[in-house]
């Protein structure tokens, strides 16, 4: 018999709406130290405390892509800025609040940064 490889998860960092949104589209999980896979962010929510949400989610093998809000990612640029590894990708996306914008996202600043507009003509 196969033996069978589990898959990998979303982990989600954002404003309730967000989170909430995600979770009820499937992607809660809780690992065997019984750590969510997300973090709902209010105003009560310490930016060292969403740091931390974030670098734990960033060592954890489940976890292959970091949902953030761009607005949360702003508040831990610093962090979201020295992850580079692949994998968990780091996606920064809009809220209702907040829409996306392209400039401030780190990782689209960074892929930038390797084309050279002339390569795609």
């Amino acid at each position: 018999m196969a033996s069978l490889v589990k898959g990998k998860i979303l982990g989600v960092i954002g404003d309730e709406d967000t989170v909430v949104g995600f979770l009820l589209g499937g992607v809660g999980e809780l690992n065997k130290a019984r750590k969510p896979n997300y973090l709902i962010v209010d105003k009560n929510t310490a930016v060292t405390e969403i740091e931390e949400a974030f670098k734990t989610m960033c060592a954890r093998e489940d976890i292959a892509i970091i949902l953030i809000n761009q607005h949360i990612a702003e508040m831990i640029r610093y962090a979201v800025d020295q992850h580079t590894a692949s994998i968990p990708a780091v996606l920064e996306i809009p809220s209702k609040e907040a829409p996306y914008d392209p400039s401030k996202d780190s990782i689209l600043n960074r892929a930038r940064g390797l084309f050279n507009p002339e390569d795609f003509r």
